[in-house]
């Protein structure tokens, strides 16, 4: 491997709003139906919130480790130089936002659907808008008069506010606080009026009656928002367990360091002063928003309007065609699915039947993100109430999900269920699921591996693989990974495995013998490629690899959504890499692994990117297609997203989201493969063991 200084990298954060932009440009796109435009720009909004709460502290924090002498100032100059160009990308970023969504109002108003955005309430629902006030908002707020530093009041994280200006009753200046209720209801009043759909901001709501407001003759009002850091503080907590730890840091994450102040454009500059000052937010990054903030509420906006919307594309259906059930019938064949083309109820029909049938002894499951109300955890909950034995690896640590997941971690245990909780230093997000039967002498298996969560919810729009087998010798390796848990067992001599490939264990340099291999073939004037799939790209090893490969004149072709610190077509460096990014109705989810192996293709699926998180710092596992009929068919789903042309995009030299120019056929491959797997049910072709 060449020396690491010889190489470089995009940085992860730019590579981050790199494609938050890519989700921009499908908002911008005039072929997306509207209300999946208005879609895209919540997203976006989201995302970048998520971007503040968790990425901004880190930027800054160095920053002030330099200032402690903790850091090289080198290091700190550089982060800190990414932080400046951060935010310049971000103004850019949302003042396109910003144009979007202006040149969406009027298209939709021309469908009958007027968005109240920037201007008075229309007179002709005032009345229905006022009852509204009256009998359900003026009930949550509560008006706090700001005086002075050490203020009281504490702008929760992410919550909205308006900041109101005028005289108090003794004729002084005030500034009263009122909160925008959003966690009690909806952002949005919707009323349909002799045909057209009204739907009008709750913030316009309240301002339309700040005549009833009391203590304030109001002046101006303006809207604000506090983002806080969302991190979890764990590493010097070690006396107690750690759903313990967790619910304590739960209730400490609203109240975190606030990152983002962004306001309404117009606020006084003195009322602006006081307001940080007051609410101690001289730390947080000032911002100029527009008068909305939170608009990934966008998404909430539910008219009945669905020639505004993509056409529904109903899952494919896979029925059980043995009689006896899904558990007999993958004892007889692998079964693939792709979800959400196919549809989930086989992933349901597996627990379900796991629950209740007399021959199923132990279930196991790993469980990262779930349903809020899971079906799948309400099936286990069902197989402990009928006397099977139920494990379940429950990651507390998954962020934003640490709260639904205690939820069920409480109502498992009261079921008597075995509970197994990871370490403080180490997340599981392998993607597992494992049923033992015993018939008569025999112990079978049969077994989950995914490439997403076991969740039933976002399953309805993540593009993820599901692998339904009966291979015994993989299914013992899965049960190897529940084992290594329960025994808190970390050693790598006495967990082999031949057949997965698991984080912390082999996974990285397995991927790294693969490489090795096909730039072996590569020097040996044999054809030598690989396809990867992935979320993230970010662990320098292996793309140092990579790297390598390319020198080596290895083919590499990349599908990378999200982050990608890899930089292609450098010559000398990466000239044999292309990286694409899609973006369409669903989110690409899948992690794919292909290498060529001089014509025998090798294929993994997986739950792990290539972040240095999921190489150092988690329990993931990719697992081989074995059988040719599934290989060839994932070979197929990736050529065509290969040769996307609509809503693909090519990655360049300059972390730029660049469209594919195709004088051929236009391809958009979500379209495709829907199409695909429809047909294939229609002529009766399931992927299946010979």
């Amino acid at each position: 491997m060449a020396a690491l200084s010889n190489y470089f990298f995009f940085d992860r954060d730019l590579s981050w709003l790199s494609f938050n932009e890519r989700v921009l440009m499908e908002a911008e796109d005039d072929t997306v139906p509207l209300l999946e435009r208005i879609n895209f720009l919540s997203i976006y909004s989201s995302n970048l919130d998520e971007f503040y709460r968790v990425r901004m502290p880190a930027l800054t924090a160095l920053q002030k480790l330099y200032q402690k002498q903790k850091v090289k100032k080198q290091t700190a100059l550089r982060h800190e130089d990414v932080a400046g160009k951060a935010k310049e990308i971000i103004l850019e970023q949302q003042s396109r936002f910003g144009e979007v969504l202006h040149q969406l109002l009027p298209q939709l108003q021309a469908h009958q659907l007027e968005l109240v955005y920037g201007k008075p309430i229309p007179p002709q629902i005032m009345p229905q808008v006022s009852h509204y006030f009256f009998t359900q908002v003026l009930a949550f707020l509560k008006p706090i008069v700001i005086a002075g530093e050490g203020s009281d009041f504490f702008p929760e994280n992410n919550m909205l506010y308006l900041a109101l200006i005028g005289k108090g009753h003794e004729d002084t200046d005030e500034i009263v606080v009122v909160n925008i209720p959003t966690e009690h209801l909806s952002r949005f009043f919707q009323v349909e009026k002799e045909g057209k759909f009204y739907v009008v901001f709750l913030d316009d709501i309240i301002k339309a009656h700040l005549h009833v407001i009391p203590r304030i003759t109001v002046e101006g009002s303006f809207s604000f928002k506090v983002t806080r850091d969302a991190e979890l503080e764990l590493e010097d907590e070690y006396e107690e367990d750690i759903a313990t730890k967790i619910e304590k840091q739960i209730e400490k994450r609203d109240a975190g360091l606030a990152t983002r102040f962004l306001h309404e454009p117009g606020i006084p500059e003195k009322i602006l002063w006081e307001l940080i000052n007051n609410l101690g937010l001289s730390e947080a990054v000032i911002m100029q928003g527009g008068r909305y903030h939170n608009l990934k509420d966008l998404s909430t906006i539910s008219v009945n309007l669905p020639h505004l919307k993509y056409r529904k594309w109903p899952a494919v259906q896979l029925p059980c065609t043995n009689e006896d059930g899904i558990l007999e019938e993958i004892s007889k064949r692998d079964i693939l699915l792709h979800v959400p083309y196919q549809s989930y109820d086989t992933v349901l029909r597996f627990f379900n039947e796991a629950a209740i049938r007399t021959d199923v002894e132990h279930i196991y499951l790993t469980m990262y993100r779930v349903a809020n109300e899971s079906r799948i955890v309400n099936a286990l909950l069902s197989a402990a109430h009928n006397g099977k034995k139920v494990t379940v690896l429950i990651e507390l640590k998954a962020r934003f999900d640490e709260a639904n997941n205690l939820k069920w971690a409480k109502k498992l245990k009261k079921a008597g269920v075995e509970v197994l909780f990871t370490s403080i230093d180490l997340k599981v997000h392998a993607k597992l699921a494992l049923v033992k039967r015993k018939i008569g002498p025999r112990i079978e298996y049969a077994g989950l591996l995914a490439t997403g969560n076991l969740n039933e919810s976002t399953a309805r729009f993540y593009t993820d693989h599901i692998l339904l087998t009966s291979n015994t010798e993989m299914l013992k390796e899965v049960e190897k990974v529940f084992q290594l848990f329960k025994e808190k067992e970390k050693t790598k001599e006495k967990y082999q495995f031949e057949n997965l490939l698991v984080g912390k264990h082999n996974l990285q340099e397995k991927f790294l013998e693969l490489l090795d291999r096909e730039i072996r073939n590569a020097h040996q004037g044999l054809p030598a490629r690989v396809i990867i799939k992935v979320n993230n790209i970010e662990e320098r090893e292996l793309i140092c690899k990579l790297y390598d490969a390319s020198n080596a004149d290895v083919k590499i072709q990349l599908l990378v959504r999200g982050i990608c610190c890899l930089v292609p077509g450098v010559p000398g460096m990466s000239q044999n890499i292309t990286v694409r990014r899609i973006v369409d109705r669903y989110l690409e989810h899948g992690r794919i692994f292909i290498f060529h192996n001089n014509g025998s293709d090798e294929v993994f699926l997986g739950s792990s990117d290539w972040m240095n998180r999921n190489i150092y710092k988690r329990i993931e596992v990719c697992f081989p297609l074995y059988n040719e009929d599934l290989k060839t068919e994932i070979k197929e789903l990736i050529d065509i997203q290969l040769n996307d042309s609509l809503k693909a995009v090519v990655l360049n030299q300059n972390l730029q989201n660049v469209r594919v120019m195709n004088d051929g056929e236009l391809v958009q491959s979500q379209d495709k493969i829907y199409n695909k797997l429809a047909f294939s049910k229609a002529k009766g072709v399931y992927s299946s063991t010979p």
